[in-house]
């Protein structure tokens, strides 16, 4: 038994493990982009008619949102993170989260590059948790501000049909249940959470006293949504897309929150379909709403994917992650 042990970890020695892990994010682009090729033949195509200055606008908030990030990851935690590794990580982190469901890829590649810079593995993951919190506050708060200054801005009533409301309540009100009832069962998972949630609250006390990253975590989780709302409007204004930007940038929060929990690579699917639905309701026709959420995701997710992937395998391949 101890002879086949040997023998198995022999194996595994010389399997190339950091080869594999610089290709793999490349071949998961090509399999994505094949799977999603009619998106793409249809979004280029969209691009192809649209304004080019607006075009070049939204691409450069696009740039802007990885700084946003880089902002925000750094005001998370009071230890000072090297600024140009931090800022290509976020780059890299981008394409890695459109390849992996629900937001893992950016955790995964920001969690590792903290580790790495020295934080213990507690307080890094209470500084992914401290993000992942502001930036989520940060983007229900633009929403509701949005919200009051432009009531009527979205008419969702002729979208929906009668009674979705009701079935969707149960369905949160189950999934809360659930939670609790494992929480109050579970001693093990009550321990290991209220660990964790004293060493988060310990990380989130200790930046707060420093000005300097309160404003960083807290600016940056600001900008990071809103130059991702800009990012439509300029697209929608480029495609000549009537609607008022105020009520574009709504649009956008509106359906990115309402798909913030749909088990999706990058939200790839659900983010397009919950676009059009809010643009449509902000008052836009299907079909240039349609070629607006479609150019939108090529600038902000098809066109950065291949670079960022190539970034994610240089910065393992050099063991920056």
């Amino acid at each position: 038994m101890t002879a086949v042990r040997l023998h198995a970890g022999r194996l595994l020695r010389r399997v190339p493990i950091r080869q594999i892990l610089v290709l793999l994010p490349i071949a998961l682009v090509v399999l994505v982009a094949v799977q999603h090729r009619t998106v793409l033949a249809e979004g280029i195509g969209h691009l192809a008619t649209a304004k080019w200055p607006w075009l070049l606008a939204a691409a450069g908030a696009t740039c802007l949102t990885w700084v946003a990030a880089a902002v925000t990851r750094q005001g998370a935690v009071v230890d000072r993170l090297p600024k140009l590794r931090l800022l290509v990580t976020q780059f890299a982190a981008g394409s890695a989260n459109h390849l992996l469901p629900t937001g893992l890829g950016a955790s995964a590649v920001n969690l590792r590059f903290m580790t790495v810079c020295g934080l213990p593995l507690a307080r890094s993951s209470a500084a992914l948790a401290l993000y992942l919190l502001a930036e989520s506050v940060a983007r229900v708060g633009l929403l509701a501000a949005l919200l009051i200054a432009f009531p009527h801005a979205l008419q969702l009533g002729p979208l929906l049909p009668d009674g979705a409301w009701g079935p969707l309540l149960l369905v949160i009100g189950a999934v809360v249940v659930v939670i609790v009832a494992l929480f109050a069962l579970v001693r093990r998972l009550r321990t290991a959470v209220l660990s964790f949630l004293r060493t988060a609250l310990g990380e989130a006390r200790s930046v707060h006293t420093r000005p300097s990253r309160a404003l960083a975590l807290w600016g940056g989780s600001i900008a990071f949504p809103a130059l991702q709302a800009a990012g439509l409007v300029l697209v929608g204004m480029a495609l000549g897309l009537d609607v008022p930007p105020a009520h574009m940038a709504l649009a956008y929060l509106a359906a990115t929150v309402a798909v913030a929990l749909v088990p999706t690579p990058g939200g790839l699917g659900s983010v397009e379909a919950a676009l059009i639905v809010a643009l449509v309701a902000a008052g836009g026709p299907v079909a240039v709403a349609t070629a607006v959420v479609l150019a939108y995701r090529i600038i902000t997710v098809w066109l950065p994917l291949l670079p960022g992937a190539l970034t994610l395998g240089a910065l393992v391949r050099f063991k920056v992650i």
